[in-house]
This record gives structure tokens, sequence and C-alpha cells, in this order.
């Protein structure tokens, strides 16, 4: 019988990004956070004389194996080596069923490769290691191996090296979808321009490493308590390398935050809706797409009744806003659609109810 398995999104509770590294790519600071929201990506596997790997989606733009480009999909990347790794050779079906935007800044596609992952893992009854998962995830995308984790999440490194973070309590949320797409390699590139002008640097004057230095801490102090399995095929570590951290060397010192973000009961999930780190990618996003812009003042609301936090989610084109009641949540997806934007209500999701609904019995 085949595997099914719940696919979820990630949002990023602030993105700051550095300068271009000498491998091209940028230094990063988040926190992800995943979200109740999910495909299903369904996996049946069964060992063979040789490989084989067949994709099927209901979504036209998913790279599968009627349009001959399934070895693009991230999902047929991680079960390809996944078995490579594994000394396996196995007929091997994937599909995903598609309720996440293709592209949008939701970690749909990172997603999906752990999915299909998990899901082979448990068809063939193995499993790698958690040191090799991790580093199979990271070579596949820089967002992929988050969702081995799952809950809140700092993301280091390019964002792949990963360290849970103790979770708050469960917020109502806002998704919103704009139709607009936002090249990624562009947003990149006009962030690189804005950075290289040196009136905007000398505006970043605090550093980041104190924040990081804080959240790690948290992160070990969680993972001494341990972290779900959700069955044979959970996480049971922190990071994906004990390389050194200190990530935020690459990064722009950076403005706003306050010194009470560093107490000893800092909640992840809010600690930077409070402080001055947003997502960096805005203002150029912003910049091309000025409805965007509209969509997040959507989102937000008024002081009062509107949003804890509102924000572009990675370099977009999906926003979010996080509320503390389902009124108010409900409030900001009427304002929203009555823009003529798409818009899920949905929660946060915590580590522990991330991989115990995580497949599909």
């Amino acid at each position: 019988m085949a595997t099914r398995v719940r696919s979820h999104a990630k949002i990023n509770l602030g993105l700051a990004v550095g300068p271009a590294r000498a491998d091209g790519f940028h230094g990063l600071t988040t926190i992800y956070q995943t979200l109740a929201l999910y495909d299903f990506v369904t996996v049946s596997a069964r060992p063979a004389s040789a490989t084989s790997i067949h994709l099927t989606s209901n979504h036209p733009g998913v790279p599968r194996t009627q349009t001959g480009d399934a070895q693009r999909n991230t999902a047929y990347k991680i079960v390809a080596a996944a078995l490579a790794r594994l000394g396996i050779t196995a007929e091997v079906s994937i599909d995903i069923a598609k309720n996440l935007p293709v592209q949008g800044g939701l970690g749909a596609g990172s997603a999906n490769a752990v999915a299909a992952l998990l899901g082979l893992e448990r068809e063939l009854g193995t499993a790698l290691p958690l040191a090799e998962r991790l580093a199979l995830a990271a070579e596949v995308g820089s967002d992929v191996p988050l969702f081995l984790l799952g809950g809140a999440v700092l993301g280091l490194g390019r964002g792949e090296v990963v360290y849970p973070l103790p979770d708050g309590p469960s917020l109502a949320c806002v998704l919103a979808l704009p139709e607009v797409g936002v090249s990624t390699a562009q947003a990149f590139r006009d962030l690189d321009a804005q950075m290289a002008d040196a009136k905007a640097q000398s505006q970043r004057t605090l550093t980041l490493q104190p924040l990081v230095d804080k959240l790690r801490e948290l992160s070990h102090a969680q993972a001494a308590v341990g972290i779900p399995t959700g069955a044979e095929s959970g996480p049971s570590g922190i990071a994906s390398s004990e390389q050194s951290m200190d990530t935020t060397s690459d990064l722009a010192e950076k403005p706003g935050l306050p010194s009470n973000l560093l107490d000893g009961n800092l909640n992840p999930l809010l600690a930077l809706v409070r402080t001055g780190m947003e997502n960096d990618f805005e203002e150029v996003v912003f910049s091309q797409h000025p409805s965007l812009r509209s969509t997040k003042r959507d989102l937000a609301g008024t002081s009062g009744e509107g949003a804890l936090y509102a924000a572009l989610s990675g370099s977009g084109s999906a926003l979010f806003g996080l509320y503390e009641s389902q009124t108010a949540a409900r409030a900001a997806q009427h304002r929203v659609q009555s823009h003529g934007t798409r818009a899920i209500l949905t929660e946060t999701l915590a580590r522990h109810d991330y991989w115990n609904t995580m497949f599909a019995e």
C-alpha cells in the first residue's frame, strides 16, 4: 500500500540577506515557521533490479514524467539521491497533489521533497541517518532541511543550516496569494545593487550576531528536551552541521533590534515581529510590484485590530499576516479578498503537531 504524506508550507519570520559569498550564494538569517496548509505527496516503492522513478501531479506547472522534465523536480532529485546513498535500486512512483502555489515563497517544492523522502523510507522500511538526511536535503535545496525539523526553525548559512527553536502558541495566519510572479534571481540582483549603495549600508548599524547567539542557545536547549519523531521516519537531531555558525559576519548590519529581544523568555515566533528585522526583499520586490505593498497593508490592518505582524514570505509573491484571534484573521482575509487577491485562513503549526500529522493513514 502506498504511503501518503502531508507536505506543509512555511513562512519566513524576518529574512536578513547579506552580500553574495564567494560561492555565489548569499548569507541569510531567518526564522522559518511551518503552517497547517499542505500538499499531499503519495509514494509507492518496491525493490527492483534497476531504479525507475515515475512522477505525476495534478498541477500543470510541476515537473513530471508526462512532460519529460521529472528530473528537475526536487522530489525526484531527493528520492534518486537517497536510493543511491542507501545502495538500493527500486521502482518508485510519486504523486504530488498540489494545494499550495508552485512558486511564491512558501517552500512548497522543498516540502514536497522531504515528504517524498519520508514516504520512500517508510515504503522501503529503511532510513538514512539524520546527518545524511540533512546533508542530502541541503544538496537538493536551501529550504529543504527546515522540513526535516518543522515548527519554528532558525535558518543560517544560505538557509540550509537549521536549528529547532521552541514553539510558541498557535496563531491564526492569513496567506495572501497574488497572481503576480516574482523572480527570485532578479530580487537578489536588485538587492545586491541596493546593498552596493554606501548610504544604504551606513544605515544598517546593529549587528544580528547577539540575536543569532541567543537563538542558537534556545535551539540547543530545545534539542536537550527532544524533538518529536512522528513515527520511525522523524528527525532526532538539531543541525545540518556543526560548522562555524558566524554567518552574520557576511551580513550587512541592521538597525532596530531592541534589548528586550534577548531576555530569558524569548518566544521565537513573536520576537522578530517586535523588532526592526524585516524581510530584506520587501523593498526591492515592492518597487517592482507595488500591488504587493497594498496587499501587505490589507493584511496589517489598523492598530488595535490588525496583525501582530505582516510580511512578504521569502522573495514572494505570497504574503502573510499573524493574528491573535480568528476574528481578526477573518477580517484581514476579507480585506485582502475585497481587493481581488486570493486569501487563505490557516494557522501556524508547532513541531509536535507537524510530525504527529505528517503521515495520512
